[in-house]
């Protein structure tokens, strides 16, 4: 018999001050401290998507880690990143309703991203990896970053109208949005 341990662990929520701290870079690749948040992140987002309805990745300062590592599980994307970074952006930007587990996902606000970016980052085996992202991942892996910036996607929105409840946003943009 195979035991599993899944450990969940509380996200932070808007307000908590560690939000708004830059997370330091990942030094030691074979550390349990590494494997730890990582399998944390992930029991975490998958536990928090089921609660939620949504989400598509998690960074470790919203488990209250300040280490450079965010994790992505996404149709045609899902990996662990650490020491991510944002080498190239567009010019071109689009507008996006952004959410967040930081804001139990209570409400939305509009903000601009880059429609495609690179991103150089590494695997546990701190071997390196380069993603070319667009649009939906694109949009996901900005955010993510960010959290290791202790920037919230609050910081980014367009203008104090650009926000809306949970509720407000499934009835008018729910559909279209998957």
């Amino acid at each position: 018999m195979r035991i599993i341990l899944v450990m969940i662990r509380q996200i932070l929520q808007l307000g908590d001050e560690n939000l708004r701290l830059k997370s330091s870079p990942v030094e030691d690749f074979r550390s349990r401290e590494l494997d730890s948040i990582i399998e944390d992140l992930s029991d975490t987002l998958h536990e928090a998507k089921g609660r939620f309805g949504y989400g598509r990745g998690i960074a470790a300062p919203q488990i209250g880690e300040l280490k450079r590592v965010v994790f992505i599980d996404m149709p045609g994307f899902n990996s662990s990143m650490i020491n991510p970074r944002i080498v190239r952006s567009s010019d071109r930007k689009f507008e996006v309703w952004d959410s967040c587990f930081s804001f139990n996902v209570a409400f939305f606000v509009l903000v601009d991203r880059y429609y495609s970016i690179r991103v150089e980052y590494f695997d546990q085996e701190s071997r390196k990896h380069v993603v070319d992202a667009e649009d939906k991942l694109s949009e996901l892996l900005q955010h993510e970053i960010d959290h290791l910036d202790g920037i919230l996607a609050i910081d980014r929105m367009k203008d104090t109208k650009a926000i809306m409840m949970r509720s407000e946003w499934e009835k008018t943009f729910k559909r279209t949005s998957s």
